[in-house]
Parts: structure tokens; C-alpha cells; sequence
């Protein structure tokens, strides 16, 4: 009797036992779905709100509240998982009922008969195991959510926790990603398809197995009739439809290397980046990224035909496209071919400018009172450098010199000694320190540096090159407009800028810089219809070829070279590598932006005195040089 007792007193302290974790796993498993937080995927804009990206981690999900759900879709999803979800109490005991005699007759488990919030609680927090043990804690969790939460909230989490096949977890994703369409677009054949998912994802996926997916969605559609949910003629009508069923990439990615970017400087601040639920918006034009992307391929071709193709495994390229004004990034790419080589060419290849950077030391002469007009040597001299003796002979391009030229067509013809002469005069010293100020970095303390001798990325020398296209104050380039986070909160990205000259000294710049394309090195980016201004680079022996240009509206940035840095081959200068794609981009961009201005506007500030029908631009800081007297000068904001 005694032994009798104590195994009693045992099963139930064990029964107890089990019992009292039960419910502490029911609590804690409740706990996860009534305070609901699942992996959202943050989708990133352009600057028209067009998707660029999803980026996710884990599982893919575009979360909708339940008042963005429409009702018809409600209907279909109840007619076929669970009519009388909102009339039972988290467990339908008539429908296991029916599922019992069915399993007692087969002698095994055949038939499940699970209520919506037993699939939430399947599909969230348990298996799918069909075992005693499991079912008893469904049961209980049942109860317990059904005692919190409302059937909304249920509903909701189903609709957002379900997976619906092809990598879609959530209504919301499922209808983006198989019909390219928001919720309230769909069709009634194609929420019957939706719909139908849940049960076998992969057997009903409708971009695998278009016929079963349809015959499923004709059982929903019936089962609607049938309830009396739908008329003849809607039930007719949707049996008929054959939907247009999208087979995409999850990420939908059409900017990779924008994306890249984005991931990179976000990452660290945004922990939860990929399953936070963020949106981001971007200066990016996803028209202007696939044409920046064309027209950087239309210079590589050239180079690689010129070459015959002996740079093929090597040579690559990037552009940089920004808004003069905002910094805005309207395009960035790369390389010629981001499923070759993700490495971003734009932002972390630092290649010498060579003669590109040569407006920024023109700029500085125009600053101390220089003019275009002024003449400077173009002559050959010898240089010894004072800590190492060492001497420096340098050449121009086409290894001549014309002796005194002016300013202005030292610059639009990038002679090389005329530059190192000015640069001379000016004082080493200053313009290195000068230059130092403005944010370049990485600068060679010698004269070697008219030259543009030192590494720059096209994306820094892009935020550069707007002191010139932005009329003197430098725009850092912006990625990034604003971020909103899942509870609606913003944050904006503002526009950095800073004010390196006046607008007037800057359009002294630019006229130079219109002259270079129109009649110097950069006359093969000569886009007829708009005015355009930028300069030509090119580095010893051929190694980069650079065009940095602009109009009114944007400013292109190109580049050019081989990924070891060796040769590209012969003549493969900035005029004739860079200047064809940036040439091809303006051309197409003014189709696709025709109310674009096409004139640079001249500040207050700028006078010009007419000489042999051309105009002599000077300011009170840049006169024209004595014996050029401004006789018939004019002033104003002038538009031509």
C-alpha cells in the first residue's frame, strides 16, 4: 500500500510538474505573439519614390495593418481555412470533430482541423508536427490569445507571419512580389491565389506551378460562391481570369552599387538595418542610373575596339552624376559590370586626376587677381627640388611650347608648363595650403601637384568639381535624403554646403571651362542644344582618363583606367575615353529632362568688354590685364 502511495504521490508531482512548464511555455510563447515583432524587410526609394531595393535579412516581409486589408481578401481567406473564425473561441470543436471520425477511419492522422489562430500559432512559435503534446499546447495558446487579442490582431499577425512561397513572408509581400501590385489592385482570382499559399507554398507557388496554383484558386473561388460571399457573375468572371504572375528576384535590386553604398554607411548606425523596417529615400533617378550605366559602357566599348580589346580582363570604369544645386546623388556607378566585380570604382578607387584638378590652381590665380586674359610663360624650365637635388624637367602633351599665353588657353589647351609656371609664381607654399583648406587630402608638397599627382575617388572629386557648376559653393555629394523608420518618425539629410569663392569668380571658371569643351581638349563632350563646361585628365602614360563636366542642371563625373593600374594603350586620353559617355549621357538625358535649363546663368558681379565679337569676362577682383581697357563693358544678371 505504501509503495502503491508513493507512485501515486510521484505521477502527480509529475503530472504537476509538467503541467505548471506547460503553462510557463504557453506564457512565454503567447508572450512573442501577442507583443508581436517580426523581421521586416526595409525597402529603399529613389527621389520618385520608384523602388531601388529590398534588403532583408532572413525573411523577406512588408508588413499591412489590418485596415489596409481589404475585406473581399478576408472573405476568401476564411472561406477556405476557417468560416466560423470569428464564432469560435481559438479552437473549432465541430470541425475536429469531423476530423477524428475521418482520422479513426483511415488509422492515422489524415485531416488537421485548425482554426487560423492555431496556424499563427503554428507558424510562429511551435512545429508542425501533428503530436499530442504539441496539440495540447496549441490548445492552450489558442485560449490564451483568444483572451487578449481581438480577431483583428489575429488576423493581422496571420496575414503578416504566414509564408507564401517563393521567399514572400506576409500578404503584403506575396502581392508585390507575384502581381506587382499593392493589396488594393488585386483582383478577386488573384487573392484566391494569394490565399491559397499558405497550405503547400511550394506546390501552389503559381511562378513553379501556374495550373495547380489556378485550380486552387478556383476551389477558393467556389467556396466564396457557395457561401453566398460572391454573385454568379463575379464567381464566373474570376474562374475565367488568368493573371499575370511576375518571377522577380527578392531584392528586386536595380542600383547594386548604390545599394552596396547605402548598406555600408548605414550599417553601423542602424543595427537592425535589414530587418527594422526602414524606408529610404535617395537623390537617386533610377532613369538616370540606367543611362549612366549605358553610357559608361559606351566608352569602354571604344577604348576596348581602340585597343583590340587587349584591356578586356582589366579595365573598368565609374561615374558620378549630381544635382549642381543639392549634392544629389541622380547616379553612381561602379564598374561596367557589377556581376564581374562588386568593387565600387566610385567610391574606393583613389585614381590621380591629372590635368582635371588643373581648375582648382586657375582658380586660386583668378582669386589674386588674375584674369582669363592674363598672360602666363608656356616655356620649358628646369626644376631641382631643394631637400633632394633631384631635377624635374617636365613637358607639355604634344611636347612644344608657345611661350606667353593667356590664362585661359593654357587651361582650355591643359598646357602642362603653363600650369607649373603659374603654379610656381603663385607660390607652392600657398596654394598647397590653400588647398589643404578647401578638403583635399593626400597632396604631393611640390609642383608635381598641377598635375593632379595624388589618389581621389570619382565621388570626392565629383563634391569637388561644384565649386565650379555650383558657382562657388562646394555641395557634398548626398546619398541619402531622409530615412523613415517603422512608426513614421524621420530623419532628413540635409545639404552640406561651403562657400570656397563668390559666384562671380566662379563664373570666370566657367566661361574658361565652356571654352576647353567647345574649342580645347573636351570638344568631344560637346553636346549641341546646351551649354556644357568641364575638363579633360589624363595621367602619365595613358593609366587614367578623366572627364569632369557639367551643365546648368548636373554635373558628370567619368573615369576610366585598369584595375592594376597599368596602361589602358596609346591616345587613350580624358578628351577621347571619358569625353563619348559623358557626351552620350547629357544627349539622352536632355530627351528624357527636355525642361532642363540649357544656359549657365552670369551673376551679379561679372562684366565683359566685347573684342573681335567675343566676350572678355572680368570682376572686380579678376580685371582684365592693363591695355584691355573695359570700354562698351556691361554688367548684370545676365541669361543668354
Amino acid at each position: 500500500m505504501k509503495y502503491l502511495l508513493s507512485i501515486i504521490f510521484i505521477g502527480i508531482i509529475a503530472v504537476g510538474g509538467m503541467v505548471v512548464y506547460m503553462y510557463s511555455q504557453v506564457r512565454f510563447d503567447a508572450y512573442k505573439i501577442i507583443d508581436y515583432k517580426p523581421k521586416l524587410t526595409t525597402q529603399i526609394f529613389d527621389r520618385n519614390h520608384e523602388l531601388v531595393a529590398n534588403i532583408f535579412e532572413g525573411e523577406n516581409r512588408l508588413y499591412v495593418k489590418y485596415k489596409d486589408i481589404p475585406p473581399r481578401m478576408v472573405e476568401a481567406l476564411l472561406a477556405i481555412e476557417d468560416t466560423s473564425f470569428f464564432e469560435h473561441g481559438g479552437i473549432n470543436f465541430e470541425a475536429i470533430f469531423r476530423a477524428l471520425i475521418k482520422d479513426i477511419k483511415a488509422m492515422k492522422l489524415v485531416e488537421g482541423a485548425s482554426t487560423l489562430t492555431q496556424q499563427l500559432i503554428k507558424n510562429t512559435v511551435l512545429t508542425r508536427k501533428k503530436t499530442l503534446s504539441r496539440k495540447l499546447n496549441e490548445a492552450m495558446l489558442a485560449f490564451k490569445l483568444e483572451s487578449v487579442l481581438t480577431k483583428e490582431q489575429i488576423l493581422e499577425r496571420y496575414m503578416n507571419q504566414v509564408y507564401f512561397g517563393h521567399g514572400y513572408y506576409g500578404i503584403k509581400t506575396a502581392a508585390r512580389g507575384y502581381f506587382n501590385k499593392n493589396l488594393d489592385q488585386l483582383s478577386l482570382k488573384e487573392i484566391a491565389i494569394l490565399v491559397g499559399l499558405p497550405r503547400a507554398p511550394s506546390a501552389y507557388d503559381p511562378t513553379r506551378h501556374i495550373d495547380i496554383s489556378l485550380s486552387r484558386a478556383n476551389r477558393v473561388i467556389y467556396r466564396m460562391f457557395h457561401l453566398g460571399w460572391i454573385s454568379k457573375q463575379e464567381y464566373e468572371k474570376a474562374t475565367r481570369e488568368y493573371p499575370v504572375v511576375y518571377d522577380e528576384t527578392l531584392t528586386k535590386n536595380k542600383a547594386p552599387y548604390v545599394v552596396d553604398e547605402v548598406i555600408k554607411r548605414l550599417s553601423k548606425k542602424y543595427s537592425d538595418l535589414k530587418t527594422g523596417g526602414y524606408k529610404i529615400y535617395l537623390g537617386l533617378d533610377l532613369k538616370l542610373q540606367e543611362l549612366a550605366r549605358e553610357s559608361l559602357k559606351v566608352g569602354y566599348d571604344g577604348i576596348l575596339k581602340r585597343q583590340k580589346d587587349e584591356n578586356a580582363s582589366n579595365l573598368n570604369g565609374a561615374m558620378m552624376v549630381l544635382d549642381n544645386k543639392t549634392g544629389d546623388i541622380r547616379a553612381m556607378v561602379g564598374g561596367v559590370d557589377y556581376t564581374k566585380s562588386h568593387f565600387n570604382r566610385a567610391t574606393q578607387s583613389k585614381r590621380q586626376p591629372g590635368s582635371s584638378f588643373k581648375p582648382f590652381i586657375y582658380l586660386q590665380a583668378l582669386n589674386v587677381g588674375y584674369n582669363a586674359q592674363s598672360k602666363i610663360p608656356d616655356i620649358s624650365r628646369v626644376y631641382v627640388d631643394k631637400k633632394t637635388d633631384k631635377e624635374w624637367k617636365p613637358k607639355n602633351y604634344e611636347e612644344n611650347f608657345e611661350g606667353m599665353i593667356t590664362l585661359k588657353n593654357a587651361l582650355v589647351h591643359s598646357r602642362n608648363l603653363a600650369t607649373i609656371n603659374l603654379l610656381d609664381s603663385l607660390g607652392m607654399d600657398d596654394v598647397h595650403r590653400k588647398l589643404k583648406d578647401e578638403g583635399f587630402k593626400n597632396l604631393p608638397n611640390d609642383l608635381s601637384i598641377a598635375l593632379g599627382t595624388f589618389g581621389i575617388s570619382p565621388y570626392d572629386f565629383s563634391g569637388f568639381y561644384t565649386t565650379f557648376s555650383n558657382y562657388g559653393e562646394r555641395v557634398k555629394p548626398r546619398l541619402i535624403t531622409k530615412i523613415i523608420n517603422k512608426f513614421g518618425d524621420e530623419q532628413d539629410f540635409g545639404v552640406q554646403k561651403t562657400k570656397i569663392t563668390s559666384p562671380a569668380q566662379a563664373y570666370l571658371m566657367i566661361d574658361i571651362l565652356k571654352s576647353v569643351v567647345s574649342r580645347g581638349t573636351g570638344r568631344k563632350a560637346n553636346v549641341k542644344g546646351v551649354e556644357v563646361a568641364g575638363k579633360t585628365g589624363t595621367t602619365n602614360r595613358y593609366v587614367d582618363a578623366w572627364f569632369c563636366g557639367f551643365t546648368p542642371d548636373i554635373e558628370v563625373v567619368t573615369w576610366y583606367g585598369n584595375d592594376d593600374n597599368t596602361p589602358m594603350g596609346r591616345g587613350e586620353t580624358g578628351g577621347r575615353s571619358a569625353g563619348p559617355s559623358f557626351k552620350h549621357f547629357v544627349q539622352n538625358y536632355l530627351r528624357l529632362y527636355p525642361q532642363t535649363q540649357r544656359r549657365f546663368n552670369v551673376p551679379d558681379g561679372v562684366k565683359y568688354k566685347t573684342s573681335h565679337n567675343t566676350k572678355l569676362y572680368f570682376t572686380d577682383t579678376s580685371p582684365l590685364p592693363s591695355g584691355q581697357n573695359p570700354e562698351n563693358q556691361n554688367q548684370g544678371n545676365l541669361i543668354f
